[in-house]
């Protein structure tokens, strides 16, 4: 094997890796989070759970980013530790698929209909569409299929290169030597664990290890103990992501090592107990890519039926060997800033699902601001000392929510988005803003209303029946305003509308019977100023809903 040979290996299995990665990124980007979304909310039950992940798995073509994401789930409260345990033994199913696909290659025929399934007949098509979907396309959505058809393009070229370049493999003695090492059963295991805990992928390692047997020299009882050790070495992905994490978060990747290890020691201690009183001849045959397809689907699919009755137990497993932390047990979060969880950095794997996550928070976060309002308004009605407080102490979490939001979508926009996502990010960033400002305009209200107190001032009764009333419209809006935010209806839009029309209208004549009161010496200039700033705090608290409901309605419209 030539030096030549040696770097045209590296270069395809370079453009396989890469092949890969764009397919992933451009299923990611097609799903736009919803199969995530899927897969946190319908987890009731542990068989639900297997098909879920099995399925997710499946689209987004890779086992490590689902049980990645499930460590965000958990870490985040929105999944309970029993529920991952059926989506990671599903994932391990869902990425057979990879393998599968990979095995297409092998196909030999001279029926021109059968020859077209090979990928090195087809591929070269998808490549030629999906460049013109990229370059011709305005469509999002067709730019995002496109990217996906030449990544398996790129994908499958790379693995027939790597198939070429190693060929010449089968004519080395030490090469065929090797590979028969690895028919120890310890041995082939190691290797496999460490090929595929350097890659963190085992579709990737598999199609590797796929492309190797094209030299024909690899034997079934090397490739089997090989495949096992790369169930193993994909755990490492999820455990270097639940550094830092919650100890229930940590529990899942342990899980996720313990369903392999496990799995992985009753099916060679069956398969080699078995092959001991009725040798399976197949072991010293040829390896091909659909008899290791075969071997990854049949273990990952015995191991979930071996291991589902017990699927608890491997929680228990998990839960010893993490326990529970003493600063997780005595310091828990406020549940105003529960929602704040929503946001983890896991999710970042999958931009289009953290976005999801940022707006779910951000209505969180606007009901706070909402609260926050309603609250300080109330102060006219009825001041007490407590109550402003609170508010003060609303005011202070909506800033938390503003300043974690926006980290969280600077995150995001460093990620590869859609073009729709951007857009979204954008106008999500323009909400966040409003939203902390009406928080902002409700303690000013708080402010002058306490300073109102201190001095002992008291308004009339005309003015105070027109504050309360134009209160009461505003805090109307805020509602409408939640409303809209949950379920844009063009109905609660009109109404906001008209509600601002009416408010302009009623804070003229506020003000207008306000200077008649201080020329008939009926107020004075201290409780001008009050009222102007409450006024202007309602007003103020009233544009910036407005200015919400647009930007979601623009965002609807587009």
């Amino acid at each position: 094997m030539s030096i030549l040979n040696i770097f045209t290996m590296l270069g395809g299995l370079a453009l396989f890796l890469y092949g890969m990665g764009v397919l992933g990124d451009g299923l990611s980007k097609l799903s736009g989070g919803r199969m995530e979304s899927i897969l946190s909310k319908m987890t009731d039950s542990p068989f639900k759970g297997v098909l879920l992940g099995a399925v997710t798995t499946a689209v987004i073509q890779s086992s490590s980013a689902t049980t990645v994401m499930v460590v965000g789930f958990v870490n985040s409260g929105i999944m309970q530790l029993k529920q991952a345990v059926g989506i990671i033994m599903g994932a391990n199913i869902g990425t057979t698929i990879t393998s599968w696909i990979l095995s297409l290659s092998g196909i030999k025929s001279d029926n021109f209909f059968v020859l077209m399934l090979k990928p090195d007949a087809f591929s070269p098509i998808l490549a030629i569409i999906g460049v013109i979907f990229l370059m011709f396309s305005k469509s999002e959505r067709k730019k995002d299929v496109g990217g996906i058809l030449v990544g398996f393009a790129i994908l499958m070229f790379g693995m027939d290169t790597m198939s070429s370049a190693v060929e010449p493999l089968k004519d080395i003695p030490q090469f065929t030597r090797l590979f028969v090492a690895f028919s120890n059963p310890v041995i082939g295991i190691i290797v496999g664990a460490i090929l595929t805990a350097m890659i963190q992928s085992s579709s990737a390692s598999i199609g590797i290890l796929q492309a190797l047997c094209a030299t024909g020299a690899i034997p079934y009882s090397a490739v089997l103990p090989i495949i096992m050790g790369q169930n193993i070495g994909t755990c490492v992905t999820a455990l270097l992501s639940s550094i830092g994490a919650k100890t229930n978060a940590k529990r899942v990747a342990f899980i996720h090592l313990y369903f392999n290890v496990i799995g992985t020691a009753v099916f060679i201690a069956v398969f080699y107990a078995a092959h001991y009183f009725y040798p399976f001849d197949f072991l010293e045959q040829t390896a091909t890519s659909t008899g290791i397809a075969m071997i990854h689907s049949c273990f990952n699919v015995f191991a979930t039926i071996v291991l589902f009755p017990f699927s608890y137990k491997l929680v228990t497993l998990a839960s010893v060997s993490v326990p529970e932390k003493h600063a997780d047990m005595i310091q828990k979060p406020s549940s105003k800033l529960a929602a704040l969880s929503n946001m983890d950095k896991r999710f970042l794997e999958n931009p289009a699902f953290a976005l999801r996550q940022c707006k779910k928070t951000t209505g969180a976060m606007l009901a706070l601001a909402s609260e926050t309002a309603n609250e300080a308004l109330s102060l006219l009605l009825h001041y007490t000392k407590k109550t402003a407080a609170y508010v003060e102490d609303l005011e202070n979490y909506v800033d938390r929510y503003e300043e974690k939001i926006n980290d969280y979508m600077f995150q995001i926009g460093r990620c590869p988005l859609s073009k729709s996502d951007s857009k979204e990010l954008s106008l999500m960033q323009h909400c966040v803003g409003n939203i902390e400002r009406i928080a902002d305009y409700a303690l000013g209200i708080v402010f002058s209303i306490k300073k109102m107190e201190k001095k002992k001032l008291v308004f009339s009764k005309e003015a105070k029946g027109d504050l309360l009333l134009y209160s009461n419209m505003v805090s109307s809006l805020v509602k409408h305003t939640m409303k809209y935010w949950e379920n844009p209806a063009t109905i609660i839009a009109n109404d906001a509308y008209q509600l601002e029309n009416e408010l302009n209208r009623m804070e003229k004549r506020i003000l207008k019977d306000h200077k008649r009161r201080l020329r008939e010496d009926k107020c004075s200039v201290d409780m001008g100023f009050i009222l102007s700033d409450i006024l202007q705090g309602l007003r103020k608290v009233a544009e910036h809903c407005l200015h919400i409901i647009e930007t979601v309605q623009s965002a609807k419209l587009e």
